[in-house]
C-alpha cells in the first residue's frame, strides 16, 4: 500500500472520529469510489494535460454534492495531490483501522460453491465465538479449491480445502 494512502486514511480516520462520524465517513468514502468507477470522470481525473482547476472542478460536479462537504474536500486533495487513484487503498485502510478502533476482524472465506444462508450465518457465528470479536464475513466462490473451504484472517490462513488436502496426499504418496 502506499504511504499516502495510508497517510490519507489515518487523517480522515482521525477526523471521523474526532467528530463521531466514522458511518458517515464510510459512507462518504463509499460515494467517492462511486464516482471514480464511472469510465469518463476517471479518463478526465487521470488526463494531467487538463489543468488541476478543470479536474478538481470535473470531481465536484461528478459527486454533485452527494459526498458532503468533507468528500469534496477530500476530493480535491487527492486531486491537487495526484493521488485520486489511491482512493481504493485508502477505503481499504480506512476500514481497517475502524475495525481496529470497533473491534471487529474481517474474515474473508472461499468456498468451492456459493454457501447458503444457513451456512454463513453458522460460520459466522463459530467464527465470531471462537474470536471473541464481531467478524464481518466476506465470501467468495472459486470452484478451484473443488470443495470445503479456505479462511483467511489477516495474516493467518486456515486451508480446510478439498484441493490442499489432495496435493498433501500427493506428497505422501509421490516417493522421496
Amino acid at each position: 500500500m502506499a504511504g499516502g494512502a495510508r497517510r490519507y486514511a489515518r487523517a480522515v480516520f482521525e477526523l471521523a472520529r474526532e467528530d463521531g462520524e466514522m458511518t458517515q465517513w464510510a459512507e462518504r468514502l463509499q460515494t467517492l469510489r462511486g464516482v471514480l468507477a464511472d469510465p469518463q470522470v476517471s479518463s478526465i481525473l487521470a488526463n494531467r494535460s487538463l489543468p488541476l482547476e478543470m479536474r478538481r472542478e470535473a470531481a465536484l460536479l461528478a459527486l454533485n454534492g452527494r459526498a458532503q462537504a468533507g468528500g469534496d474536500n477530500l476530493i480535491q486533495l487527492l486531486v491537487n495531490s495526484g493521488r485520486v487513484f489511491e482512493l481504493g487503498q485508502l477505503i481499504e485502510e480506512f476500514e481497517r483501522l475502524r475495525d481496529l478502533e470497533e473491534d471487529r476482524v474481517r474474515a474473508r472465506v472461499t468456498s468451492a460453491v456459493e454457501l447458503e444462508p444457513a451456512e454463513r450465518e453458522r460460520l459466522l457465528s463459530q467464527l465470531s465465538s471462537r474470536l471473541r470479536k464481531e467478524v464481518r464475513l466476506q465470501v467468495e466462490v472459486d470452484p478451484a479449491i473443488l470443495g470445503g473451504l479456505v479462511v483467511q484472517l489477516g495474516d493467518r490462513v486456515i486451508d480446510a480445502s478439498v484441493r490442499s488436502r489432495l496435493r498433501q496426499l500427493r506428497r505422501r504418496l509421490a516417493p522421496t
